[in-house]
């Protein structure tokens, strides 16, 4: 009630305009409300929605198809080159002992010159392809990585590795080819 209005009258029941504190301006209309819609207008409705879903799932299937056959021509390449660099680097290993080979005049001093760097072109390359060398002369005998031929009597402790017949070799830190080796049984009289 205001202070201008007699007491005792009823407040009009119109709505009043909704004051914001600005001049009101005119907005948008109003859309007109639809009537509520069919069973008919229902079911085109989701059978609409129904292919777009089912056009997106075809979509995403066939892109996961294409990203699985990209990654297998992948490993399928990763694998059928993979011995790549290490081809690249025996390359010159060959290269050497065909010249060595090919040399009419060699002396016996530079053939094992001409052996001595070849053995080093062969080592780097290894070492590029990360196979590793064990010689285990001296430490204790290990299954996974020494393969024992025999026993030695010896001073110290037993089954310690006393002579190395043949070095193995580790791939990173998975065994190529075991170390043939000679064990202590213990101490010589």
């Amino acid at each position: 009630m205001s202070e201008n209005e007699p007491v005792g009258q009823p407040e009009p029941l119109l709505p009043e305009p909704a004051q914001s504190g600005a001049a009101a301006e005119p907005g948008p209309a109003a859309e007109p409300v639809e009537p509520a819609a069919g069973p008919e207008q229902l079911l085109r409705e989701a059978q609409l929605k129904a292919a777009e879903h089912y056009d997106a799932w075809l979509r995403a299937r066939a892109e996961a198809d294409n990203a699985r056959r990209r990654a297998q021509e992948d490993v399928a390449k990763a694998t059928r080159y993979a011995i790549d660099q290490f081809a690249k680097a025996m390359l010159p290993v060959r290269d050497s002992l065909e010249a060595t080979l090919a040399s009419a005049n060699a002396t016996p001093q530079t053939l094992r010159e001409g052996v001595e760097l070849t053995l080093k072109q062969l080592a780097a390359g290894l070492a590029a392809a990360g196979v590793v060398e064990i010689d285990p002369l001296g430490e204790k005998f290990d299954p996974h990585r020494h393969q024992a031929i025999g026993t030695q009597q010896a001073q110290g402790e037993p089954n310690r590795v006393v002579a190395v017949l043949q070095k193995g070799y580790l791939l990173r830190d998975r065994v190529l080819r075991p170390a043939l080796v000679m064990v202590s049984s213990g101490s010589a009289g």
